[in-house]
């Protein structure tokens, strides 16, 4: 049964023969894997104790504090199973989630049901130039790099590699979010291979559930026209296809693997006619 924080504290105190039963940072790699849940932790509500000292399945009862002032007190299990597969923020806290359920129906009057109709699918962008499937250029629709990390990957790899730069977008033969072109990270025309840098992003939403699912979808209609994939996959987000890399960052060493992965894809002997 879970037991309040300060009488699981000086329990374990007593087990473990020491002051601080677990250091500061103990358990920190963990519950790295949950930003919104160290957003929500605040150790003045537990009496000084910090979320990195507490094992991720300790069954004791910390008090946390969403980001609207709700306080609730829950067991890390139960804090780490909310949300399932889908990572709203509203998840996280009860009263959020319950807030977040439909109101209910009120019944009155009975009404006639419109007859259903059928939706029209939404039109496909036509500023797509009309090239060949598998051709890079340069698209109006594309949107702006996404984090300052992908903008110094570009940067890396230019010092690195010759390659255009301003190539942006990838002709595919089905539409993709009603579009005929798909937005890589970084395009290499001269390989054929597409870069992409994956991160969960600060609230742990990106490239997790039905956006991993569009990513895998995204790789497919690349792959189809042609291209290979190399997802850098940071932190704990597992590989999505053969050529993924886990990295825990972007440096030097992160950038070599890269470069050995596209030799790897695309043989030494291409890939290092363009090296700088």
């Amino acid at each position: 049964m879970a037991e309040p924080v300060l009488q699981w504290w000086a329990r374990r105190q007593f087990s473990r023969g020491r002051t601080v039963p677990y250091d500061v940072g103990e358990f920190r790699t963990g519950w790295a894997a949950y930003p919104e849940l160290i957003r929500q932790y605040h150790p003045e509500l537990n009496h000084g104790i910090v979320l990195s000292q507490v094992p991720l399945a300790a069954d004791v009862l910390l008090c946390w504090e969403c980001p609207l002032g709700h306080r609730f007190a829950a067991t890390p299990s139960e804090q780490r199973e909310r949300p399932g597969r889908v990572r709203r923020r509203s998840a996280w806290c009860p009263e959020c989630a319950a807030l977040a359920l439909p109101k209910p129906v009120i019944l009155g009057e009975p009404r006639a049901i419109p007859a259903k109709t059928k939706r029209a699918a939404p039109p496909i962008c036509t500023k797509t130039p009309d090239v060949a499937t598998g051709t890079p250029f340069l698209s109006v629709c594309a949107p702006k790099p996404a984090s300052a990390a992908e903008a110094r990957l570009r940067a890396a790899l230019v010092e690195r590699l010759i390659f255009t730069p301003d190539h942006n977008a990838i002709k595919v033969a089905r539409p993709f979010f009603r579009h005929t072109e798909v937005w890589p990270d970084i395009v290499l025309p001269e390989l054929r291979v597409a870069v992409e840098y994956d991160t969960v992003g600060r609230h742990g939403l990106e490239h997790v559930g039905k956006r991993e699912a569009a990513d895998r979808r995204k790789d497919r209609a690349l792959r189809a026209a042609g291209w290979k994939v190399v997802r850098l996959r940071m932190g704990r987000l597992e590989p999505l296809g053969p050529h993924d890399l886990q990295l825990s960052s972007i440096g030097a060493a992160g950038l070599t693997r890269l470069i050995d992965r596209l030799r790897g894809i695309r043989g030494a002997l291409l890939v290092n006619a363009y090296l700088r």
